[in-house]
C-alpha cells in the first residue's frame, strides 16, 4: 500500500517540468523585451517550450481525472509530476507533435498515459478522462486568447501579440482534431464506453493508425485548406486575426519555408 511520503513523492512536480517552464518564461520575456539578437529565435523558444507545457498538462489532464475515476495506479507511473519523459509513449506525447510544429505550425495531439480503464467507475467517467486532455488545450486557448477578446493589446509588443495568436492557432487546431471521433484520438475515447462490444472490438485494430490517417488527410491540400479555415473561424471568434496567426507562425519559422503550410 503507497505511503504519504510515496504519494506526495509521486506528485511532486518534475524539475523536468520547470526547467521548461524557465524555457519558456526566459524566452517570454526575451520576446516582450526584445532583448534577444533575433526576434525569430526567441519566438521559437517561447511558442515551443509553451506548446510542450501544454502537451504536459493535456496528458496531466487525463491522469488526474483518472486517478478521482477510480485509477490510483496514475500516481507510480509518474504521470502526476508533469514529466513528458514519463509518459507511456513520449516520442507519441512530445517529440512528434514539436516536429508537426516546427513543420506546419499543426497541434497535433499528443499520445496517451496509460489508464486503467478497469478501475474506471462508469462510462461517464471514462468518456471525462478522455475529453479532459483537449478540455485543457480549449482553456489553454483562451488564456492564450484573452488579452485579444478583452481588448488589452494595449502596450503589448507586437512581436509577443503575435507569438501568443500562433500558439492559440496550435491550441486550437490541437483541440479540433483531438475532439475527432477518429480511434486513437481522445473524441473517440468519448464515445467508446458507449458502443457495443462487438462495435469496439470492430475497431480495435484500427485505433493505431488513427492518428496516422488524420496526419495524411492534411496533406490534402483541400481538406487542409478547410481545416485551417476551420481553426482560422474559431480564432476570429476569440478575437486573434489570421493576419496574426500568420506572422506569428513567420516569426515562429524563421527557417526556409517547409511544406505543411496552413492555408486560408
Amino acid at each position: 500500500m503507497a505511503t504519504a511520503a510515496s504519494r506526495h513523492h509521486d506528485r511532486r512536480i518534475s524539475p523536468v517540468f520547470l526547467g521548461i517552464v524557465a524555457v519558456m518564461a526566459v524566452s517570454g520575456w526575451a520576446v516582450w523585451t526584445g532583448y534577444a539578437a533575433s526576434p525569430g529565435v526567441a519566438v521559437f523558444l517561447f511558442v515551443t517550450a509553451a506548446w510542450v507545457v501544454s502537451l504536459c498538462l493535456h496528458e496531466y489532464a487525463h491522469a488526474r481525472t483518472a486517478l478521482h475515476s477510480g485509477d490510483i495506479t496514475v500516481g507510480a507511473k509518474g504521470y502526476l509530476t508533469l514529466n513528458p519523459l514519463k509518459y507511456t509513449h513520449a516520442l507519441l506525447s512530445v517529440v512528434l507533435p514539436v516536429i508537426f510544429v516546427i513543420m506546419g505550425g499543426i497541434g497535433l495531439p499528443g499520445g496517451a498515459v496509460f489508464i486503467e480503464r478497469g478501475r474506471i467507475r462508469s462510462r461517464w467517467r471514462n468518456s471525462l478522462i478522455s475529453a479532459a486532455g483537449p478540455l485543457t488545450n480549449v482553456l489553454f486557448a483562451v488564456v492564450c486568447t484573452a488579452p485579444f477578446w478583452l481588448d488589452g493589446l494595449d502596450g503589448v509588443p507586437e512581436d509577443f501579440r503575435d507569438a501568443l495568436a500562433f500558439l492559440a492557432l496550435l491550441q486550437v487546431s490541437a483541440a479540433v482534431l483531438n475532439f475527432l471521433p477518429v480511434p486513437g484520438l481522445d473524441g473517440y475515447g468519448i464515445i467508446e464506453p458507449w458502443l457495443s462490444h462487438a462495435a469496439r472490438r470492430q475497431v480495435e485494430p484500427f485505433a493505431p493508425f488513427g492518428l496516422l490517417a488524420v496526419f495524411g488527410l492534411l496533406w490534402i491540400p483541400e481538406i487542409n485548406q478547410e481545416f485551417f479555415r476551420l481553426i482560422y473561424a474559431v480564432l476570429d471568434v476569440l478575437g486573434v486575426s489570421d493576419v496574426a496567426a500568420a506572422t506569428g507562425r513567420a516569426l515562429y519559422q524563421f527557417w526556409p519555408d517547409l511544406t505543411l503550410t496552413p492555408q486560408g
